[in-house]
């Protein structure tokens, strides 16, 4: 017995003066083993127990009135744990969620509409990655999301397009065209018109004339200055603008001055895909503060919530999110590699593979020229070594006839595998489709056509990705933050640890259902209770065990 008493620590913390309870002989759990399965019930209080020869847990339920139980001093006890406890009940009750818990957007469609479903279905909030994506395949998703969700909850993304304004101008139209109301926006660097036209064109008042906000917003940032922005009411300068050109009434623009560009603000931290690698732990905190400003300095009817991302990608990383006050949570790169997500077979298998240290920095299709960089899977593919020598070549020459015959030919032969002329030709023929304007732009400039030549390889490596390109493998551009490794290194061993059992409504329940494990483990040990080691691993069970 003395053995079994050794697997929980007590500290001076425990009180001397603790009531005595009954419990059913038998059902006090002594090693870790079995004081992980009775933890795992996250329904039922946990009590922790003594008598002169047994120390251990047990539930609410085993505790008993009846003298036939074994009479046993209460130590300390932990209230039942569920996950829809978690983050702020006004999140959830905004978007009509059971959790607060939102599946962030990945480009290109990986995000698909199969992924924003299901975890609509579910009660949590997915965004569609719509960030890359053609007008009319955006229309198409919005028709399929709708229908299959028509009272939501669902986003869609609205990703800042500084080289190309008329994509990000055309998915607002398409927003509003089809009464999207909730975009979650990403990568900006300032306000511009069309996220505020967005915001301004969703304002009413209601019939007792109260302001209803129809549009909503969820801006993802990385710095304090950007999330100053959306923090606060729109810019006057814009609105008239927008007022000028009809794009907004002159209520809807008096209205924008009572309430923040923002509904929510997700701060993102070390993230797959555009981030500055910001350390959650610092980063957060000094948003919160920030939100709390701008709430006193303006007084919004609905203070700005403030949620956290990047490096989400474990029930440790969740739980400590929510402890440092995030209002809900967001994940990313572990959606990536889960059934429903629009990325090849052998891209997921890659991230399954992945660990910690398996990504870096590389360049960004859609900011090349300001040196902009994005989170990469490096371990597989030669992408980031190859995009990072175009960038090289682009800052080192003023066209591509500058770059060395050598340099060239090495270009051709292994990054674009055709000529630079038949690319050019493929790239003017893409951007008259798409943007006009681009070619327009690139007539007189050598430097702004090479930058559009380089653009094709950095924005098709990650469609090869996507549609599993045969032959481009080592070209694949694979988004991902260091949450992926952490999230293959939890799962080991477990049935999550197989690609094909990846279902992302599974893997939000588990981040959620494990720290709310975990949670229960951190109450515990403030009162004095240490349990063994192995408890603190909360290990995924399949959904039908």
């Amino acid at each position: 017995m003395q053995e079994k008493m050794s697997q929980i620590r007590l500290s001076t913390k425990i009180s001397a003066t603790n009531e005595s309870v009954s419990v059913v002989t038998g059902n006090v759990a002594n090693s870790a083993e079995d004081i992980r399965n009775k933890l795992l019930h996250l329904n039922q209080v946990i009590h922790v127990v003594q008598n002169e020869s047994t120390l251990g847990v047990c539930l609410g339920e085993d505790v008993t009135d009846s003298t036939s139980g074994t009479s046993m001093t209460a130590l300390a006890q932990v209230p039942a744990m569920q996950v829809g406890q978690f983050g702020d009940p006004e999140f959830m009750q905004s978007y009509g969620l059971n959790m607060a818990y939102m599946t962030g957007a990945m480009a290109n469609g990986i995000a698909s509409e199969e992924l924003v479903i299901a975890a609509g279905k579910a009660g949590l909030l997915g965004s569609f990655g719509a960030a890359g994506l053609v007008p009319s395949r955006i229309e198409e998703a919005i028709k399929t999301i709708q229908q299959a969700l028509p009272n939501g909850p669902y986003a869609f993304n609205l990703i800042h397009s500084p080289s190309e304004d008329a994509i990000e101008r055309g998915a607002v139209d398409m927003f509003l065209k089809y009464g999207v109301t909730t975009v979650e926006a990403s990568a900006f660097l300032g306000l511009t018109p069309n996220i505020v036209r967005y915001r301004a064109a969703g304002l009413g008042r209601n019939s007792q004339n109260q302001l209803v906000i129809k549009n909503r917003v969820i801006a993802k940032i990385s710095r304090t200055e950007v999330a100053s922005k959306f923090m606060a009411p729109a810019p006057d300068a814009i609105l008239r603008r927008l007022v000028e050109d009809g794009s907004i009434t002159e209520e809807q623009a008096q209205l924008a001055g009572h309430v923040p560009m923002a509904d929510d603000i997700t701060v993102e931290a070390d993230s797959g895909g555009h981030t500055d690698n910001r350390p959650l732990v610092l980063l957060l905190p000094a948003i919160l503060t920030l939100a709390e400003q701008f709430q006193r300095k303006y007084g919004y009817p609905q203070a700005i919530r403030v949620g956290a991302a990047g490096g989400i990608g474990t029930p440790a990383s969740a739980l400590a999110a929510f402890m440092m006050g995030a209002a809900y949570v967001v994940t990313g790169s572990v959606n990536q590699s889960c059934l429903e997500a629009a990325a090849s077979k052998h891209s997921k298998n890659l991230l399954a593979q992945a660990e910690m240290t398996d990504v870096t920095m590389a360049p960004a299709a859609d900011m090349f020229e300001m040196g902009v960089e994005l989170q990469v899977l490096k371990r597989g593919t030669m992408f980031p070594m190859r995009a990072k020598k175009l960038y090289e070549l682009y800052k080192n020459y003023e066209s591509i006839e500058e770059i060395p015959q050598q340099e060239r030919l090495k270009l051709e032969q292994q990054v674009f595998r055709s000529s630079l002329d038949e690319i050019w030709r493929q790239t003017e023929e893409h951007f008259n489709a798409r943007d006009p304007h681009q070619i327009e732009r690139a007539k007189d400039h050598p430097k702004r056509k090479m930058a559009l030549i380089f653009r094709w390889y950095l924005g098709l490596s990650s469609r090869w990705s996507n549609s599993g390109e045969q032959g481009r493998e080592a070209d694949y551009q694979i988004w991902a933050g260091p949450a992926m490794g952490a999230f293959n290194d939890w799962v080991k061993g477990s049935y999550l640890e197989e690609v094909s059992n990846r279902k992302t409504v599974e893997v939000a329940w588990h981040i959620m259902s494990g720290a709310a494990y975990l949670y229960r483990l951190r109450l515990l040990q403030i009162q004095g209770v240490w349990l063994p080691p192995a408890c603190e691993v909360y290990t995924p069970q399949p959904f039908s065990a």
